[in-house]
């Protein structure tokens, strides 16, 4: 294990930096946007507020520990990480108890555990160890594709809860990791027509069953565009969002002051608080967010380019993408692009299982680049 004086030395300071920096913005807006809910609903103003802060006191107390451990460490427990958290997936589907019209989160006790947020982050390590360890036999198109079979089954897994927004997430995620690898492009090519198969298969059952496969909540979903003239049925979460953004203005209306956030918006503390963090702070604001997001991608792209194995860059990609796929989806369904699938903010969003998530996959990045810097060191 690396002694803390020598992981201190050798973080990334610009990553942590902007990392606080969010994290810190996310709990004052996370307190800012759920008070109003939260007395609402009996509770205290300062509960969401609390609990987050637990989240990340919990969170940070359990990198410390990871950040100690070689990433090759890592590789080896998500194997079993892997396998343990889809036997809870399909258990939760036998077991589990709907809430908001899925089956996808544990109680223990006052909180909730989403097992699939976990299964992306284990995916991006153990994907990271196999193309390390099979890297010579990556030529045979079976072997390089199993980390996809893999993934096929954890997506069709998340969409039975359903949850749609987890699965695209992570679907999309294991996909871009694998075409990061060393595989050989006529595989990756393989791949690429075999996706189209497998879309335009989908399509055609759709076509076919005049989309009877689906809930009609989900396919709800699908009609997304022109939200406020659907104020009353399904367009009131994303043109209530349209609202927030437009009373916020360049330099918005005060911290504390949304109107939205009484009760116009639903779970303004998660899926729509940067509509609340526009209103409150302004377009300025929101546009700086934005722009520290692609800083921090940046960051953790460069360490991962700078890394002396595959599996430190294949680690650091598949972070980039968790992170940059979560800030996306978010963005363009509060936006109105995209159908709005309660995919979480990353930073700003209250959550306690994503941000442990996002605090390890942080710590992983930051891990790689204290290797990297030690062995500079060590030449």
């Amino acid at each position: 294990m690396t002694k803390i004086k020598d992981i201190i030395k050798n973080l990334d300071k610009p990553l942590f930096l902007i990392t606080l920096i969010l994290f810190v913005l996310g709990l004052i807006m996370i307190f800012s946007a759920s008070n109003v809910t939260s007395y609402m609903n009996g509770g205290s103003p300062y509960a969401y507020f609390i609990r987050q802060g637990l989240f990340l006191i919990v969170s940070f107390i359990i990198c410390i520990f990871i950040i100690k451990f070689n990433t090759k460490f890592y590789g080896i427990m998500s194997n079993a990480l892997l396998i343990f958290m889809v036997t809870v997936l399909i258990l939760l589907l036998i077991y589990g108890k709907s809430t908001n019209y899925a089956v996808s989160w544990i109680p223990i006790g006052p909180f909730t555990l989403q097992p699939s947020e976990f299964i992306k982050v284990i995916m991006i390590v153990f994907m990271a160890r196999f193309y390390e360890v099979h890297e010579k036999r990556l030529n045979n198109f079976f072997v390089a594709i199993i980390p996809l079979i893999i993934g096929i089954v954890i997506t069709f897994l998340i969409m039975l809860q359903p949850d749609l927004g987890t699965a695209i997430i992570f679907a999309s995620l294991t996909g871009l990791i694998f075409f990061a690898t060393p595989v050989s492009k006529k595989n990756k090519a393989k791949v690429i027509m075999l996706f189209i198969g497998m879309a335009i298969l989908v399509v055609a059952v759709l076509i076919m069953t005049g989309g009877n496969i689906l809930q009609a909540r989900q396919l709800e979903r699908f009609n997304f565009t022109r939200p406020c003239d659907r104020l009353l049925d399904t367009g009131n979460q994303v043109c209530n969002g349209y609202i927030a953004i437009n009373n916020g203005g360049l330099t918005g209306i005060g911290l504390g002051n949304s109107t939205q956030k009484y009760l116009y918006l639903p779970y303004p503390y998660t899926d729509f608080i940067f509509a609340v963090i526009v209103e409150e702070l302004g377009l300025i604001v929101g546009i700086l967010i934005i722009v520290a997001y692609f800083y921090l991608l940046y960051r953790i792209l460069k360490i991962g380019k700078n890394s002396y194995t595959n599996r430190g860059a294949l680690l650091c990609y598949g972070v980039a993408v968790y992170i940059f796929l979560h800030v996306i989806i978010n963005l363009m369904g509060l936006f109105g692009l995209m159908p709005m699938t309660g995919v979480p903010l990353p930073f700003m969003s209250y959550g306690g299982s994503f941000t442990l998530c996002l605090m390890v996959a942080l710590t992983i990045v930051q891990r790689v680049n204290i290797e990297t810097k030690l062995r500079e060191k060590n030449k």
